[in-house]
């Protein structure tokens, strides 16, 4: 075998995709030197023979090892190493003898999902015994079709920050939207940012996964007054509401410092074991460094590079009460999204439906304080397609496939976890990234990467399992250019996927009616990256994209393209006797808007969700892909300060929900 053909075998062992499908439907062959890039990245270097040898024996070592964790389902064999005597642990500790199948390093896994443990005279391995499917929103249906709103949380009117929406104003926004007929809120994320860099608000780039933004806490859980809500701001001002909010936080710190009672917070510190501590210490960290003008914590003096180096240490023993602060700061917005979850289940099935990005900051807590567990030195991002032909390139990384299977997917259900312990569900933001990513090595164009595939099955089954144990649906975005196959796979596993208004069409452009849509997706009008509805059909996200020179053809052409798609769509909603009469004008969004959520309403969709922005009639969309400061991105709050009690809005809702119930 060649040198090449021996990079290329390696890279297929270590699962790249050496040859794909781009959005054209033309096969690519990712060249030699990507292979060589990504591989070291990987820890598996192929410079010349030799590594390429050691990292093949590396790989080929590792499968032949025992995982931590077993991934089956129920009556599947598992593998041990040969033994005479082995016990099945079952969850609660009870014990029970295994017997051995034909070969001594096999034995039956047990018929009932859940977690187990096999001990015997090799050591112990655990097994996961994954259920036929997860949670489905159609088990707490009773038979109809589910309603609800998805909402960007900082954009809500009210709540206790003043400036920007948090988890008192999702409480009051729930409790609303119960009222109204609505059975869930999928909100934007709430993870941990980067508390000491205000600048950095984007929910989808997050410093962790595991942990929650604090800029959301309800701070009147602990006596802090409510902050004014200023009416007349349509955008936030991040750089001055962040701060703002960290006085608040702060005055909430010094009640609770007052408190003699502290046996709840001892608890959750003691739950959130050594993943909580190393966030509190990194934010404390990461505040500190910034002060001094020092960003990314590579750029931190050395011996503060790890949570157990010397100076990070130091630092939590000589500056307790930051350190105690940015506990506190958890403890308070775990309350918070916890009262929030709380509040919603009284008036609604399923309540808030949690978000889950893709991936974390290389500059983040979880990859200052476990590195190992992600990947180095790769981007994930998407290949060019006909949306963009340079790619892109999201600044992120995500889980390490080896690491995952090494650590017994450790990482990967304490996201899970940490996700679904404060919701009635999950969505998982390019649910594409349970079976590939497209990576790319740092500094090299978003052209220049290659798909790495992840272990899906087992994945997807720990999915199902952690819904099933914590009592909350699952949705996964699966937008874009999608493997065949793999819709009917999270179908099989339970998992909603997404149908988007847009882009529901037959070979022929038309938009295809409500009733042929799937039952094991979530319908909605559009998504945050998407022009809203009175937004596309007014051609305002046009505007925008000419504006900044992102248009695939001609301005002229892409609004001719526009007005006959409006006639393709409001034929559509005559059809699904959403409309009548003659197709609006561009300018005319009002019945449009009201004909989209009917159309919606009406699909045989298990869940349908209503962006609020559609509810508002607004026609800007919270994030245009592919800016940063060219468009006001994560920034827009609902212009009615009680969107829910304005008659527009209301009576919206209502023809949502009607036809959500017709028959």
């Amino acid at each position: 075998m060649s040198e090449d053909a021996a990079v290329v075998a390696l890279a297929e062992q270590a699962g790249l995709l050496v040859e794909w499908t781009d959005a054209k439907g033309e096969r690519r062959t990712v060249a030699l030197d990507i292979l060589k890039a990504v591989l070291k990245a990987l820890d598996l270097p192929a410079g010349n023979a030799d590594e390429i040898s050691d990292s093949t024996a590396c790989l080929r070592e590792e499968r032949r090892s025992i995982p931590p964790l077993q991934v089956v389902k129920p009556g599947e064999e598992v593998r041990i190493a040969a033994s005479f005597r082995a016990e099945l642990i079952r969850p609660g500790g009870k014990r029970s003898a295994l017997s051995p199948l034909e070969s001594d390093s096999t034995i039956r896994a047990p018929r009932k999902p859940g977690y187990y443990q096999i001990e015997y005279d090799k050591g112990i391995v655990g097994i996961a015994v994954t259920p036929r499917r997860a949670l489905r929103s159609r088990d707490f249906a009773n038979g109809r079709k589910l309603a609800g709103l998805a909402v960007q949380i900082y954009s809500l009117r009210g709540g206790a920050s003043g400036d920007f929406g948090d988890f008192a104003a999702l409480a009051s926004f729930a409790r609303e939207a119960g009222r109204a007929g609505m059975d869930a809120i999928m909100a934007s994320p709430t993870h941990a940012l980067f508390g000491a860099a205000p600048g950095h608000f984007s929910p989808y780039s997050p410093s962790t996964r595991l942990f929650l933004n604090p800029l959301f806490a309800d701070v009147t859980l602990e006596g802090v007054p409510a902050e004014t809500d200023p009416d007349n701001e349509d955008l936030i001002d991040w750089q001055r509401a962040g701060p703002a909010k960290y006085q608040q936080l702060r005055a909430a710190f010094e009640r609770f410092r007052k408190t003699t009672d502290r046996s709840q917070f001892i608890g959750f510190c003691r739950e959130g074991g050594e993943r909580l501590r190393a966030h509190a210490l990194f934010e404390a960290l990461d505040a500190k460094f910034r002060r001094e003008g020092i960003t990314g914590f590579r750029n931190w003096p050395a011996d503060f590079r790890k949570p157990d180096s010397v100076g990070a240490s130091a630092y939590a023993r000589d500056a307790p009460e930051e350190y105690e602060f940015q506990l506190f700061l958890q403890w308070l917005t775990a309350r918070s999204a916890a009262a929030t979850q709380k509040t919603a289940r009284e008036s609604m099935a399923v309540g808030i439906i949690a978000d889950i990005a893709v991936g974390v900051d290389p500059q983040g807590s979880h990859a200052w304080s476990a590195p190992a567990e992600l990947l180095r030195g790769l981007h994930v991002g998407a290949p060019p397609d006909i949306f963009n032909a340079r790619g892109q390139d999201w600044g992120l990384t995500n889980f390490s496939p080896r690491a995952l299977r090494i650590s017994g997917y450790n990482s990967f259900l304490a996201t899970l976890r940490a996700n679904m312990a404060h919701a009635g569900g999950v969505r998982i933001d390019h649910a594409l990234g349970l079976r590939r990513l497209w990576v790319i090595p740092s500094g090299a164009s978003p052209a220049d990467g290659v798909y790495l595939r992840y272990p899906q099955r087992e994945l997807l089954g720990l999915t199902a399992l952690e819904s099933q144990l914590n009592r909350a649906i699952v949705i996964g975005e699966d937008l874009g250019t999608v493997p065949e196959g793999f819709r009917d796979e999270l179908a099989d596993e339970g998992v909603l996927g997404m149908q988007v208004l847009w882009f529901e069409r037959d070979r022929g452009g038309n938009f295809i009616g409500p009733r042929r849509w799937r039952r094991d997706a979530a319908a909605m009008t559009t998504t945050h990256d998407l022009p809203t509805a009175a937004g596309w059909w007014s051609e305002n996200d046009i505007g925008w994209q000419a504006r900044w020179g992102r248009l695939r053809d001609s301005e002229e052409h892409e609004r001719s393209e526009r007005a006959a798609d409006r006639e393709r769509l409001w034929s559509a909603f005559r059809i699904a006797r959403c409309a009548t009469g003659r197709t609006p004008s561009a300018s005319e969004t009002e019945a449009a808007v009201t004909a989209a959520l009917k159309f919606i309403g009406k699909s045989c969709c298990d869940l349908a969700m209503a962006p609020i922005e559609d509810i508002a009639g607004e026609r800007e969309q919270p994030n245009l892909p592919g800016t940063i400061d060219e468009h006001p991105n994560w920034r827009r709050r609902m212009k009615q300060g009680d969107l829910l009690r304005d008659e527009t809005a209301r009576g919206r809702i209502a023809a949502f929900v009607s036809a959500r119930n017709a028959k």
